[in-house]
C-alpha cells in the first residue's frame, strides 16, 4: 500500500524519566529492547534499527502518581508466540518482576512495571482466524494465561533480546473520563471502537484488535496533566497522508504542507501523527 493509504501503525513512545540510567537498564535488560543510541540525557531503544522507545531525562520533573492521567502501559508486540515463549522462559530464569499474565483471546501477554511506575506489556498476537467476535466488536477477555502451554513453544533457541520485526503494538492510557476519550480517539482521530469493558474502551482501525485503549480504573476524575512530570511524554501514530488530512479537518486546524500533526488529548497527552 502507498503511504497515503497504508495501514495505521503505532510509532515510538517517549517517556520522561528522573533516572535515565536506571530506567534505561530496565528496558534493556528486563524488557529486552536494544539500546540504539544515547547522549546522556536522551536514549533510544528498539529492535533492529527501528526506535520503539525514547527516554528523556528530567531529574527535576514531578514523579507522576498512579492516579494521574497518562500511561497505563506500553505494549511491545513480538513477531511470534515462540518469541514470547522464549522471553517468558528467560524472565523466569532471571526472576524478573512480572506483575501479571493474561490470555486476551486475541493475544497472550505478560506485564511488568518499570522503576518509575510505567506499565509494560510484552505480547504476541493469535491468528486473526482465532479471534472471537460479538457483532462488529472483537472479544478481548482477561483470562488466566496458560504459562506451561506457552513455555512448550520456546524450543531450544535462547532469548537474545527483541528480534527484528518487533514493534509497539498498542498503547493503553489512563484517562479521567470515558466519554471525552471516545470523542478524541474515535471522533477526532477516527479510530473505531473495537471492545468495551466497564470503565475501558479499545480503539483501532484496519481490522486490528486495538491500537489505543483508555481506562478510568485508577484515574477516574483525573484532570489535565501537570508538566513537567515523569511518565508519557508523547506517542507517535503513523496514519498515512489521507488520514492525516481527514484528522486535520475534523480537528478544524489550518492546512499545512508538513506530513506531521501534533495534537493533545483532553488530558494533555501529546499525540504525534505522521503521514
Amino acid at each position: 500500500m502507498s503511504e497515503r493509504t497504508g495501514k495505521l501503525a503505532m510509532g515510538r513512545v517517549a517517556l520522561t524519566v528522573n533516572d535515565l540510567d536506571t530506567v534505561g537498564a530496565f528496558y534493556e535488560n528486563a524488557v529486552g529492547l536494544h539500546r540504539l543510541s544515547s547522549d546522556g540525557t536522551t536514549a533510544f531503544y528498539g529492535a533492529g534499527d527501528v526506535i520503539l522507545l525514547e527516554l528523556r531525562q528530567d531529574k527535576s520533573a514531578r514523579r507522576r502518581t498512579p492516579r494521574d492521567a497518562g500511561l497505563f502501559h506500553t505494549a511491545f508486540l513480538l513477531p511470534s508466540r515462540q518469541d514470547l515463549a522464549r522471553w517468558t522462559r528467560s524472565a523466569a530464569e532471571n526472576h524478573l518482576p512480572v506483575v501479571g499474565a493474561s490470555d486476551h483471546g486475541v493475544s497472550e501477554a505478560i506485564y511488568l512495571v518499570d522503576p518509575e511506575g510505567n506499565g509494560v506489556e510484552i505480547y504476541s498476537d493469535r491468528p486473526v482466524s482465532a479471534w472471537k467476535r460479538q457483532g462488529e466488536m472483537i472479544e478481548m477477555p482477561s483470562d488466566a494465561l496458560d504459562i506451561e502451554d506457552l513455555l512448550a513453544d520456546a524450543g531450544h533457541t535462547r532469548w537474545r533480546g527483541f528480534p527484528d520485526g518487533s514493534k509497539v503494538g498498542h498503547v493503553h492510557l489512563q484517562v479521567g473520563a470515558i466519554a471525552p476519550a471516545e470523542q478524541f480517539y474515535s471522533g477526532t482521530l477516527g479510530l473505531g471502537i473495537t471492545w468495551c469493558y466497564p470503565g475501558g474502551t479499545f480503539f483501532a482501525t484496519d481490522g486490528y484488535h486495538h491500537h489505543i485503549a483508555t481506562n478510568i480504573w485508577n484515574s477516574r476524575g483525573a484532570g489535565a496533566r501537570e508538566y513537567p512530570s515523569t511518565g508519557l511524554a508523547s506517542l507517535d501514530i503513523r496514519v498515512g497522508r489521507d488520514r492525516l488530512e481527514e484528522i486535520r479537518l475534523r480537528a478544524q486546524l489550518p492546512t499545512a504542507s508538513a506530513d506531521r500533526l501534533v495534537l493533545a488529548d483532553p488530558w494533555g497527552t501529546e499525540v504525534v501523527l505522521t503521514g
